[in-house]
């Protein structure tokens, strides 16, 4: 898969949103009504991915700034045909990647019972939960996550000897 930066409004974008919000109808009967403002995915705020497959968009995600100094990630989405590939576990480590890089020493998230494999995906991937926030903070079939990244530190003398350096 090729990952691109791309503003929340390309047309690739809007195609994939377009499709999870499909998605969401079927699984919670409605749509994401989270408030999203597209400004808040263009750096150095934010930052929204696409991937590509054979030039065709097949995966999305952004992340904004929480308000903590944490990232949160949204509009996650792998479409149907190109599922199983391993493809939102490449997604989701370019946006841990980034959004470390840009100083968020932490990544937050919110999705619903409802979606079993992006639990699964969150939980393999090191997410914990995490006290309920945002638009559906007090919905019961929401589940709220976050991952701390560990910062790079200087190597210890012992471990340094050890490398030979």
């Amino acid at each position: 898969m090729r990952i691109e930066i791309r503003e929340y409004g390309h047309p690739d974008a809007v195609k994939l949103t377009a499709e999870v919000q499909q998605e969401y109808i079927v699984r919670y009967g409605s749509v994401d009504e989270t408030p999203v403002d597209p400004a808040q995915f263009a750096p150095p705020v934010g930052l929204f991915l696409v991937g590509y497959l054979d030039g065709a968009p097949v995966a999305m995600g952004g992340w904004r700034v929480h308000g903590d100094g944490s990232a949160e990630l949204k509009r996650m989405y792998v479409t149907p045909s190109a599922r199983g590939l391993g493809l939102a576990r490449a997604l989701l480590a370019e946006l841990e990647s980034t959004a470390a890089a840009a100083g968020h020493p932490r990544l937050v998230l919110e999705t619903g019972t409802m979606q079993p494999e992006a639990i699964a995906l969150y939980e393999s991937s090191g997410y914990r939960p995490v006290p309920a926030f945002g638009y559906y903070a007090d919905e019961p079939e929401s589940r709220h996550y976050g991952k701390t990244f560990v910062a790079p530190g200087p190597i210890p003398a012992e471990s340094a000897a050890e490398q030979g350096e």
